[in-house]
């Protein structure tokens, strides 16, 4: 981990930080396992931020002025969470067209998670087909 996002990490509180490694082990698990090649991990506007050459970065985060959720960020130019919104409306919730909002209290849901996060790993190979093809 970069040292940067490691301390970034070690700033978020202890019932947050497991939820939040959590999702960054998605993130790289399902590049890993997509052979996505090499994942730039950074921060972006103090957040840990997950870029691959195929998609679209993704980014986590924490808020203390909404202290029971993390988030999941995406570009807002791109058709991403309008997509995750059609698929995934009854699982999960989101905020504007940037963001699908988790709770701290509830179990991560993973399935749709996890297609959310593989579309933005490889936005740019389905930017152009209806629903990212899924």
């Amino acid at each position: 981990m970069d040292k940067v996002v490691k301390t970034r990490f070690e700033e978020y509180p202890e019932n947050v930080r497991p939820r939040l490694e959590q999702l960054r082990n998605l993130i790289l698990k399902l590049s890993s396992d997509l052979d996505l090649g090499k994942v730039e991990e950074s921060l972006k506007w103090g957040e840990p931020s997950y870029s691959v050459k195929t998609g679209s970065p993704i980014r986590i985060d924490w808020k203390f002025k909404s202290p029971d959720n993390y988030f999941l960020f995406f570009n807002c130019k791109t058709k991403l969470v309008d997509t995750f919104r059609e698929l995934h409306n009854s699982t999960l919730e989101f905020q504007g067209n940037r963001a699908i909002v988790l709770s701290v209290c509830n179990p991560l849901p993973e399935a749709a998670i996890k297609h959310c996060v593989e579309l933005a790993l490889t936005y740019q190979q389905r930017k152009h087909l209806p629903l990212l093809g899924a």
